[in-house]
């Protein structure tokens, strides 16, 4: 499931996390139906329209094995709210329930499904690391990406001070409140460069976007990356 800012803006996460998987031995099918999970919907209280957004998902993902998702925001919508927000609606809660067990965020699916902690891929540089919301709170995640961080050869990972606390972009919150969203945003650009690190990494294209544009419009030489970029042994752009 390649989320839409994968599909409209990282292109270059959706290769490198196939790239990834293929090298991993995982079969990857990409069915080229699917659309927004229903997130931007559900986050502004649309619930009815996101349950036929999601019912469309659960359709078109009912004979996957495994959907692996390279964004927490989205595979915590999938797993924690598609079925009760189909079952509120009349939708096919018993298939969400199943498409929820069988979904996983990227770095979760490479530790508890395939056991990978170590990678033969080698990247070169201090990376720092950035929690996104719904991966850590929404799924309770932070050890995955850490862990695949530390495994990938030639890679320095230096802790993020204040690692957990939000970007501010929040979806549509960045656009609501614009001037809490940059207030927010400024704090995390500090502390990513007093890292000294050369590559910002994270979990979800939403916050590389926010944390990005940030950093590109202050002329910091720190560059965004996503996980599966760093895992499959990509450089800095």
């Amino acid at each position: 499931m390649i989320t839409c800012l994968g599909d409209m803006l990282f292109p270059e996460m959706g290769v490198a996390m196939v790239t990834l998987l293929r090298r991993l031995g995982v079969t990857v099918d990409f069915p080229p139906g699917q659309t927004c999970c229903g997130l931007p919907l559900f986050n502004s209280g649309y619930h009815r329209d996101a349950a036929r957004v999601a019912a469309r998902a659960v359709s078109l993902f009912k004979d996957s094995e495994h959907v692996i998702v390279p964004s927490g925001s989205c595979a915590w919508l999938v797993k924690k709210e598609y079925p009760g927000l189909l079952e509120r609606h009349g939708g096919p809660a018993a298939e969400a329930r199943a498409l929820a067990s069988r979904t996983r965020e990227l770095s979760q699916f490479l530790v508890q499904v395939l056991g990978v902690t170590e990678l033969q891929s080698r990247f070169e540089g201090k990376v720092t690391y950035h929690d996104s919301c719904h991966l850590l709170r929404g799924l309770g995640e932070s050890s995955a990406p850490r862990t695949l961080l530390r495994g990938v050869k030639g890679v320095e990972l230096v802790e993020l001070p204040g690692a957990d606390e939000c970007c501010g972009f929040g979806g549509a919150f960045s656009v609501r409140l614009p001037e809490v969203s940059t207030a927010i945003l400024g704090k995390k650009i500090e502390c990513i460069e007093k890292t000294g690190a050369e590559c910002l990494v994270a979990c979800d294209a939403g916050c590389l976007m926010q944390m990005g544009g940030g950093l590109s419009r202050k002329g910091s030489r720190v560059k965004p990356l996503h996980l599966a970029q760093v895992l499959a042994g990509e450089g800095p752009p």
